[in-house]
């Protein structure tokens, strides 16, 4: 028996089945699951003849659901729905369907980001440890379950330093490889650069990096800043170089031919973009993560302006004042990332604070994951359209509420290099909010109600002999 099921669920389970040319071709219009889950199906109308379709998806020999049937030429969806019910009804009947069918390209080793690989604990990262073996973490370990198998990365260090060492690095490459695949993109898993990103539009390559903690010098002392001064003057001058010293690294970085990354074979006539998130100070209890609101540092460093706020007459006035240089304990680096030599073959840069195991949780409660008894509340500031607004809009919700929607790209922002030899349009980035600089003016691309900066609360109802658990 075939039960509809949400187009989020489907889009996860199904995250690396479709090519992109597909959504040239067809429009989804319902999905499908027998009630064991081993089998998938999608109703479809055909854009080129304008009729109507379905497709039968199985699990292949390393658990990745893959079409293995398709029926065409139907001249109803209701046709076309009952012909695929009826299918997955015979498909599940059948006394030779184990649950998996050979596509004949599989893997021989398939990739396991929870593998057992018999270390001891104590070598595992915290973080790791947290998303494999906590109950309210359910949702997110479903979503990675669903995506492993298609990790196919020529990097065999992935599930090592994604346990280990380099659990964040690991789950940004991670979280951009998932948010493209979402926005209909071919995503190639390369070594370096780490994503070759293609479809029948648009087509770039991107590098993953991240702002770390700094353990020597000057950096290595942090102003945890408090008070909006403190913000704003880690703003000013921390968060910039915080930022600057992995983007100038990986504009300088060249392997063993002399060749940067945007010379790679295979991408070198594309756009190459920069994609980085920080993680380099994490929540402590007392404070949030400085990933919430770390942003506002970045695009003084790439473009070598700041803009100030003024009230004047009850209209707020934004100026754009030149930036020279960032300077923090007795150290300075030059601003304006974009201006220095060889930037202009960087596109953008791409600039998420939703890599987080919480964003995870977030798309696998909206995919049905939600462990019993646990409620999963996103509060933070949205952006707010008003042209004299200083702050976001603050916002609570259920995850669960039949009101609330979210998307793997919803949080991403771009900032348009404006000397770039090759450049990417907006349109390649449909969910971002995008960032120009010409004529010494910041312009921005956005949309209300887009998420600035938020946190994820996890609520654990508990029987009366028992406190209420909060995280």
């Amino acid at each position: 028996m075939a039960r509809p099921i949400s187009q989020t669920l489907f889009d996860l389970l199904a995250i690396g089945t479709r090519r992109s040319i597909t959504r040239v071709m067809s429009t989804e219009l319902s999905w499908w699951s027998t009630l064991d889950g081993d089998i998938l199906g999608t109703v479809f109308r055909d854009t080129c003849d304008q009729d109507y379709g379905w497709i039968l998806l199985v699990r292949d020999l390393v658990g990745r659901f893959r079409c293995a049937d398709i029926q065409v030429s139907f001249r109803t969806e209701r046709i076309a729905t009952a012909r695929l019910r009826i299918a997955m009804a015979e498909k599940n009947r059948d006394p030779t369907f184990t649950g998996l069918e050979e596509q004949g390209d599989e893997p021989k080793v398939p990739l396991d980001l929870f593998e057992d690989r018999s270390i001891p604990e104590a070598r595992l990262h915290k973080y790791y440890l947290e998303l494999r073996d906590r109950p309210a973490r359910n949702p997110a370990r479903k979503v990675f379950e669903a995506i492993s198998p298609w990790l196919v990365s020529s990097d065999p260090h992935l599930v090592k330093e994604f346990q280990e060492s380099q659990f964040d690095q690991r789950l940004w490459e991670i979280y951009l490889w998932t948010m493209f695949r979402d926005q209909g993109y071919d995503v190639e898993h390369r070594e370096a650069p780490d994503l070759k990103v293609t479809s029948p539009w648009f087509s770039f390559s991107v590098e993953a990096t991240t702002v770390a903690p700094s353990t020597a010098g000057p950096l290595a002392l942090h102003p945890d800043p408090q008070t909006p001064e403190e913000i704003a003057a880690f703003l000013t001058d921390y968060m910039p170089m915080k930022f600057g010293s992995p983007l100038v690294s990986k504009l300088k970085k060249v392997d063993a031919q002399g060749r940067h990354y945007w010379e790679k074979p295979g991408v070198e006539d594309m756009p190459f973009v920069l994609a980085i998130a920080d993680f380099h100070k994490e929540a402590d209890g007392l404070s949030p993560a400085s990933l919430t609101y770390s942003q506002g540092g970045l695009y003084p460093y790439l473009y070598g302006t700041r803009v100030s706020v003024e009230a004047v007459d009850g209209q707020v006035i934004f100026r754009n004042e030149p930036v020279t240089e960032h300077t923090y304990n007795g150290k300075s680096v030059p601003s304006g990332f974009f201006d220095l030599p060889d930037a202009e073959h960087v596109a953008a840069v791409v600039f998420s604070n939703a890599g987080t195991i919480a964003k995870f949780d977030r798309m696998g409660v909206l995919a049905g994951f939600a462990p019993p008894k646990h409620t999963y509340i996103r509060m933070g500031y949205v952006f707010d359209p008003d042209p004299n607004a200083l702050v976001g809009i603050p916002f609570s919700i259920d995850v669960s509420n039949p009101a609330y929607t979210e998307y793997w790209g919803d949080e991403v922002q771009v900032f348009h290099n404006p000397r770039a030899l090759r450049r990417v349009p907006p349109e390649a980035f449909p969910d971002a909010a995008h960032f120009f600089y010409e004529n010494g003016k910041l312009s921005t691309i956005d949309r209300g109600g887009r998420v600035l900066s938020s946190m994820t609360m996890i609520l654990h109802a508990v029987d009366d002999s028992q406190s209420a658990q909060v995280s």
